[in-house]
């Protein structure tokens, strides 16, 4: 909010809010067009992170209506890629599997065990693909109403899980704790209107994720971050 309001102040001409896909209600229509943000209630455990990204957005727009500036928003779906956080604790779920079935194939463990049971479905974005789109958007989109970003495809964690234990070489076998919680069971973004204007994204899931392990093992201390 203090970045966008010193935007502002000194006369930016153009600006660009990056918010998250968890702006949108828990049980919105699947996939999620930008018009529901706000129509009904946000997901419990990350409400306070999507208050702040509302915030923002919604500051931007209210600029824009009262003093004719040009901030627009963009909503990424879940992001993977080089550079990621790899931490075992705080990480997101693709580069904690990356770093878990890494880390089982070494110690030669013979089973994975992961949260819930793996019905939950998401989406995934590769970074450049991100980038690209912001990009792309800085040149080519004015307008109050956000820009959601992502693929349009989705798939369950326990497809993800096996995707990512095959890129890695995992061999073992992959266990579920339905005693751990799932979470939102589904969030697919409606991209149809990055696609109306121009854009989809170009890496695959799969190509991504290869490239995102050989990011992770050319340098061991992202594990550490």
């Amino acid at each position: 909010m203090n970045v966008i309001h010193a935007a502002w102040q000194n006369g930016c001409k153009k600006l660009e809010f990056l918010g998250s896909s968890c702006i949108y209600p828990r049980m919105a229509p699947q996939p999620m067009p930008e018009s529901c943000l706000l129509t009904s209630e946000l997901e419990k455990t990350n409400e306070a992170y999507a208050l702040a990204k509302i915030s923002g957005l919604k500051y931007c727009e209210f600029l824009n209506r009262q003093y004719g500036t040009d901030y627009i928003s963009v909503m990424p779906t879940n992001l993977y890629g080089p550079n990621d956080n790899y931490h075992p604790t705080h990480s997101h779920v693709l580069p904690a599997l990356i770093r878990r079935f890494h880390e089982a194939k070494l110690a030669g463990e013979p089973v994975v065990t992961c949260w819930g049971d793996g019905s939950p479905l998401r989406e995934f974005l590769y970074v450049d693909d991100l980038a690209q789109l912001c990009v792309f958007l800085m040149n080519n989109y004015s307008g109050n109403e956000t820009v959601n970003a992502g693929t349009g495809k989705e798939l369950t964690i326990r497809e993800l899980a096996e995707l990512v234990a095959r890129t890695v070489g995992y061999e073992g076998r992959i266990e579920w704790d339905t005693t751990k919680p799932n979470g939102t069971p589904r969030k697919l973004l409606d991209v149809s209107k990055a696609t109306r204007l121009g854009w989809t994204a170009s890496t695959s899931l799969a190509e991504g994720i290869r490239l995102a392990y050989d990011d992770f093992l050319s340098n061991p201390m992202r594990a550490e971050r």
